[in-house]
């Protein structure tokens, strides 16, 4: 398939490094020469540098042969228009755009990127997919990362392992003897920053940060054999009222729980305009690091805080200060990967990675066929993929135990019919099971062809 990402900043370039990696025809179009020259030096991909939204420079990236066209600038109306360009002047069939503008977002002005209008096909929002991760992890507080999976009947759970876990030093196919009834299995471990995924007779030691596929009715019971109790989170503090904090907010405000929330926005332009927008949120002007301003804001009584302004230090920095003011749970914005190792040694409980959340979103839409849900973990080491299976698939009819999965790849959750159940040796996969695979990122070519799908069109 040949497609091209106008955009070369963080997702832009994750986009590319996965479809790349998949033998796809790659261009990537930005005005910046120097984000060009990081993408072709580091992926196979061809490089243009210019203006997204001008039909010359998209024909000098291909768009006359183009699949698909991703737009993800960071101009919502270039994203527009490159899109509406790709269709009008070189019939491309496929169109994404990140927009992050609320007023683009609304629902009543959703006939505006019809065909006959403005021709997006789909339309992707980081603030939009940012809360919507925030209200997972308020979920699940003692999960450093959660995402949900078989609409919404499975869940996967990224837990520390502590001094105090139950299962710690036990062999994983022993959990399944002790736990005969939890619908739970560990599809993968980072251990000492290596992450992989684990053979039946790896234990889990204290340190590792182990991903764990569960039901969704067994999220609480699968916290506690880890250690971890749950309490629900009622009294929040954001850290941020940008785009991203006023999205979460708005988003508490509409959730079936009584969740009382304050805000604290250093600038006092965007405070003024995130107080405006929200009906029952406090909204604090000051700096989100200072004692004070926090104590006013009750964080010694608050279930939780969330860091979410637009600079990843602090983030950082505003939820070790919250930390240290007794606030039980932390959560902090982390745009650089590099930065989540360090989170454990500055105790910090959580924390939400806009591009991962973003990529995989566009990941979700790229890959066509039976694909219903794809999550990218970490530097977009692996993936989890939720597709069903076709009649022609490998897997049709077989015991899982009789599949020839690379040894990267492991079977979290089969769905049959309404019903989830946990994956054993003995489980046979039928056509039109929907099955979700953890596999590590040189794994998912081999992962798609036994599921039978394919990124290209059909």
């Amino acid at each position: 398939m040949k497609v091209i990402i106008c955009g070369a900043g963080q997702v832009g370039w994750q986009i590319a490094r996965h479809l790349s990696g998949e033998l796809n025809d790659v261009t990537v179009v930005d005005s910046n020469p120097e984000l060009v020259r990081r993408a072709t030096d580091t992926l196979d991909v061809q490089g243009i540098a210019g203006f997204a939204s001008y039909p010359d420079v998209l024909e000098r990236a291909g768009a006359f042969d183009a699949d698909m066209i991703i737009a993800a600038t960071h101009s919502d109306e270039v994203n527009m228009v490159t899109c509406q360009v790709a269709h009008s002047v070189f019939s491309i069939q496929r169109k994404i755009a990140r927009l992050r503008s609320q007023s683009y977002l609304d629902a009543i002005y959703s006939d505006l990127y019809r065909r006959d209008h403005l021709p997006i096909d789909v339309v992707i929002s980081p603030e939009r997919e940012v809360a919507a991760a925030a209200m997972q992890r308020l979920a699940a507080p003692s999960a450093f990362d959660t995402e949900t999976f078989m609409d919404g009947k499975a869940q996967l759970l990224g837990i520390t392992v502590e001094e105090d876990c139950p299962v710690v030093n036990t062999p994983l196919r022993q959990l399944t003897d002790l736990f005969s009834t939890l619908r739970a299995i560990v599809v993968g471990v980072r251990r000492e920053g290596t992450l992989f995924a684990p053979e039946p007779g790896d234990q889990l030691f204290v340190g590792d940060a182990c991903y764990v596929f569960t039901h969704a009715d067994d999220v609480d019971r699968t916290m506690e054999v880890f250690g971890k109790s749950e309490k629900k989170k009622d009294r929040i503090v954001i850290v941020g009222g940008g785009n991203v904090g006023l999205e979460v907010a708005r988003t508490l405000e509409t959730s079936s729980r009584r969740i009382r929330a304050k805000m604290i926005e250093r600038n006092r332009a965007i405070a003024e305009r995130a107080a405006e927008a929200l009906e029952r949120t406090i909204v604090l002007n000051g700096d989100g690091m200072d004692r004070a301003l926090l104590a006013e804001a009750g964080i010694n009584r608050a279930d939780a805080m969330l860091a979410v302004t637009d600079d990843d230090k602090t983030n950082l920095l505003a939820a070790v200060r919250a930390k240290a003011e007794g606030c039980p749970l932390t959560i902090a914005l982390v745009n650089d990967p590099t930065l989540v190792p360090m989170m454990r040694q500055l105790g910090i409980d959580a924390y939400i990675n806009p591009r991962s959340t973003t990529v995989s979103s566009i990941l979700r839409h790229i890959r066509h066929g039976k694909v219903r849900q794809v999550y990218s973990l970490g530097d977009a080491e692996a993936e989890v993929i939720e597709a069903e299976v076709l009649s022609t698939s490998p897997m049709a009819g077989q015991m899982i135990r009789d599949i020839d999965f690379p040894e990267g790849v492991l079977v979290g959750a089969v769905r049959k019919g309404q019903d989830v159940v946990r994956p054993a040796g003995s489980l046979r996969i039928d056509e039109g099971d929907v099955v979700a695979l953890f596999a590590m990122a040189d794994d998912v070519p081999e992962v798609e062809r036994l599921m039978q799908v394919s990124i290209d069109f059909f």
